[in-house]
């Protein structure tokens, strides 16, 4: 059988948005339309979703609501979900170039990028990417978290640094009706922060926050959001960057208003947004977090900010920064630490100037973390496209077995328990029952083995390889 004469078969490392937005655009394309599409999406996890299920805050349903039309993509008969197959180990570089014409990277970024300050790695010093997989019940962090502490630093003016403070500002009860499993809602239940200070190094026109998040933080009865009138300042760097973004006037004015307004009354916990303090080291004693010392900054005339020599300890007895995600680098694979990419041209990887033959990358792990879940879609029809050109280029892989059963064989020579798309919606049905018995929409299952229990059941005695 010739190569055109069968479905293009595609390998996507990652079942993330990205991932699945990548499929999205191989079977929309009208290039492979004679030919047709056969795409295997991976996933280390035993659920899809990526980020979606283990990086969005509990409290922020309209933004699970993306998952809706994910699954339309993941319906499609020219899609197959493989998951609790980790690459690398379960499964390498050179058998999925055996198997496929073209693979396609997406496995995101899900660690915490590195701040060089002293005292980072005092106990009480915490990456956000991992309260973050605490709370969204990821099954390879701990089922328990220190929330010890009445005072609380978050450095960071991004999303994810929003997430954090306001779930660490939040009550248990406020988040009780949402997928949180038991272990987290115990954890948030007994959490004893009534402080929480938000730190930035720029002013509010550099802020990189949504208006939409930066308005959620007012919406609980218990948090009152505290803005330093003198911290709204703007240069002229500032005032054209709010005149040039709607989204960034947005935050500005939600940021003044915050500044100006009276006291909430009955609020219970206090956020605190600071900017132009630079953190410069977090203060330990006996080894744990005490404080966290910063430099005001100001503005320089261009947006940027230059120190101003006078220093501030704050008393805290956590930090958490979210100062951004970093990739994981991936075995058999070129990878920037630097910039925590795979080294690429729209998409196509390439080693020290070469051209890696058939494997591709899309999402964060090609650009880095940065942008809304939504502009993943131009990075996979980028993808996309460089892949049909070199299918019409013939500069694709060549594979020995591309037979669709093929893959299915070999992960079960190797005793890999994988899940299936038809096991997600039992696993769905599962949390959904769960929730039922308590009002709640879902409650999410933390443990591999329960997900794996309630999705492929009958995988669940199999031994492992």
């Amino acid at each position: 059988m010739s190569e055109n004469s069968r479905p293009l078969r595609v390998a996507i490392v990652g079942a993330g948005p990205a991932g699945i937005y990548a499929a999205d655009a191989l079977m929309k394309s009208d290039t492979v339309k004679d030919r047709g599409v056969s795409i295997d999406l991976y996933e280390r996890m035993p659920a899809p979703f990526g980020l979606i299920r283990y990086g969005v805050a509990p409290d922020h349903p309209r933004i699970k609501g993306i998952i809706t039309a994910l699954h339309k993509v993941l319906d499609k008969p020219q899609v197959r979900l493989l998951g609790n197959v980790d690459y690398g180990t379960d499964i390498s570089l050179d058998e999925l170039k055996s198997h496929y014409d073209a693979i396609i990277f997406s496995t995101g970024a899900t660690d915490d990028r590195a701040l060089d300050i002293p005292g980072i790695d005092l106990e009480g010093s915490y990456g956000a990417a991992q309260f973050v997989a605490w709370y969204d019940g990821h099954p390879d962090f701990p089922r328990t978290w220190p929330l010890e502490q009445e005072k609380v630093a978050v450095i960071g003016v991004g999303n994810v640094a929003l997430d954090v403070a306001r779930v660490l500002a939040k009550t248990g009860d406020e988040l009780l009706p949402t997928e949180i499993p038991a272990n987290v809602y115990e954890g948030l239940k007994a959490n004893k922060a009534i402080e929480v200070h938000v730190f930035g190094r720029r002013g509010p026109a550099q802020a990189k926050f949504t208006p939409l998040e930066l308005k959620e933080l007012d919406h609980s009865p218990n948090i009152e959001v505290i803005v330093n009138p003198e911290d709204i300042d703007y240069d002229e760097g500032s005032t054209v960057a709010r005149r040039g973004s709607k989204i960034t006037d947005q935050v500005a004015t939600i940021i003044e208003n915050y500044a100006i307004r009276e006291p909430k009354q009955g609020a219970i916990h206090k956020l605190f947004l600071h900017f132009f303090e630079s953190p410069t080291e977090i203060l330990g004693e006996d080894g744990k977090v005490v404080g966290l010392r910063t430099e005001r900054t100001q503005l320089d005339g261009t947006g940027n900010v230059k120190p101003t020599g006078k220093i501030t300890d704050w008393e805290v007895g956590a930090v958490y920064r979210a100062v951004g995600y970093l990739s994981d680098n991936l075995p058999g694979i070129p990878f920037d630490s630097q910039a925590g990419v795979i080294p690429n041209e729209a998409g196509r990887v390439f080693d020290e100037g070469e051209q890696l033959t058939g494997v591709y990358t899309t999402g964060w792990v090609k650009r880095g973390p940065v942008g809304l879940i939504g502009h993943t879609k131009g990075d996979a029809n980028e993808t996309v496209d460089c892949i049909l050109k070199d299918m019409e280029a013939e500069k694709l892989l060549e594979p020995a077995a591309p037979a669709e059963d093929a893959i299915i064989e070999l992960l079960e020579s190797k005793n890999i328990p994988f899940t299936t798309w038809d096991g997600w919606y039992r696993l769905d049905e599962h949390e959904r029952a769960l929730g039922a018995a308590e009002g709640r929409e879902r409650v999410k299952v933390v443990e591999r083995e329960d997900m794996l229990a309630a999705s492929e059941p009958h995988k669940v005695a199999r031994p492992s390889a």
